[in-house]
This record gives structure tokens, sequence and C-alpha cells, in this order.
């Protein structure tokens, strides 16, 4: 029996690197898709160490056609797509009285439109029991006015999976948004292994009483 992938988008050393490291002890293939090599290969590196078989590509997830095809290669080369965790988004140091419109669509385009993309392009091979997760924010309900795009996508794309969460459930797929309640650290309840552990948690429900958000608040 083939293992079970993931395909995390937005891969980087923080919170997406530590949810790609979590899903690789618990036995799944992981596929990364992000924009630095350099990070890439070091993440590929130990998660190969960890058991993995790794995919890796380099791709700009707001441009439409290299992020569906880097997506579809995934699923074409492994056959399946159990977990898809998407991680982007664009932090812009503009209060709303000096970002400019085309700043904020964007940053919306990337840490809103991607997911679409994404789903979209993975939907092809996913089934019954497949799960889409995406690191959420408080900054969706508390938005720092100092980067005022950063709370509009994560409001955003906290509503996209929603509306992912009821279609997609009709074929026994799921979405979820873990709302990290806090600011990510190094050290103590809100670093990004701790993070990940939550979005695992929150993957891996039953269906019985699922939400399509779940809040981690450090406990």
């Amino acid at each position: 029996m083939r293992k079970p992938v993931i395909v995390v988008v937005g891969a980087g050393p923080g919170v997406s690197g530590s949810v790609a490291r979590r899903f690789a002890d618990e036995g799944y293939d992981v596929a990364l898709l992000g924009q630095d090599q350099d990070v890439l290969d070091d993440l590929t590196a130990d998660l190969e160490g960890r058991g993995a078989t790794v995919g890796h590509a380099v791709a700009d997830v707001t441009d439409e056609q290299a992020a569906r095809d880097a997506v579809r290669r995934f699923g074409e080369h492994t056959g399946r797509i159990d977990v898809l965790h998407f991680n982007p988004s664009a932090f812009r140091e503009k209060d709303p009285l000096t970002l400019a419109v085309g700043e904020l669509l964007e940053d919306v385009a990337l840490g809103v439109g991607a997911l679409l993309t994404v789903v979209q392009a993975a939907r092809p091979f996913m089934s019954a029991g497949g799960r889409v997760s995406v690191t959420g924010s408080m900054a969706a309900d508390e938005p720092w006015e100092g980067a005022a795009s950063l709370g509009v996508q994560k409001a955003g794309v906290r509503n996209l999976v929603h509306s992912l969460d009821k279609t997609l459930a009709r074929d026994g797929i799921r979405a979820v948004s873990v709302t990290v309640r806090g600011t990510l650290s190094r050290e103590g309840a809100f670093t990004p292994d701790r993070v990940a552990e939550a979005v695992w948690a929150a993957v891996t429900r039953d269906d019985d009483g699922w939400t399509s958000e779940v809040p981690y608040r450090g406990q």
C-alpha cells in the first residue's frame, strides 16, 4: 500500500517546514512547493533523513499556470494527494493610508487567491478522507494597522476555507483553517513545531463534529 502524501505550499523554514516534518514523522511522503531552492534543498535532506520520499519544485504561486503545473506534476507522480497544506502570506509594512490598491490586490493574490489555484489543481488527485489545511492567524480578527494587507489576507483565506469545506464535503474531503492566536516565537507555546502539532491534530480529526476553523491558543 502506497504511503499517504502531503503537498506543502509555501514551503520554508518556519511553520510550513515544521508541518512537513510532522507529517513525515507520521509516515507521509512529502511534496514541497516554494520559492527558495536552497531552503527546499535543506528541507528535503531533513525529510529524507526521516524516511520520507520528497519531491520539490520552485514556483511563484501567484503565477497560476506555474503553480497548477507544479501541483499537477506532484499528483501525477504520486498518484494521490491526501493533504494539501497552504502557508503563503505577504507581510507588507504599510498602513491603510499608505497601502495602494494595487499592493493590496497583489498581497491578496498570494495569501488568498493562490489557495484557489492549488486546490483546483490538487482536487483530481484527492479522494474521500482528503484534507486541505491552511495556516491562519489572529490577524483575521485583530489586524495590526501597520501591515493592513495581512489582516485582509487572513480574513479572506479563512472565509475561503469555509466555502471550500462546504464544497469539498460532498465528496468526503474537508478543509480547515488553523487560527494561530499568538505570535510565533522560538520558544514557548507558539513555536513552529507547536503550531505544526496543532495542524496535525486538526487534520486528523474524524468527520463527526468537523469544523472548518480550529483556533490554536497555545494549549
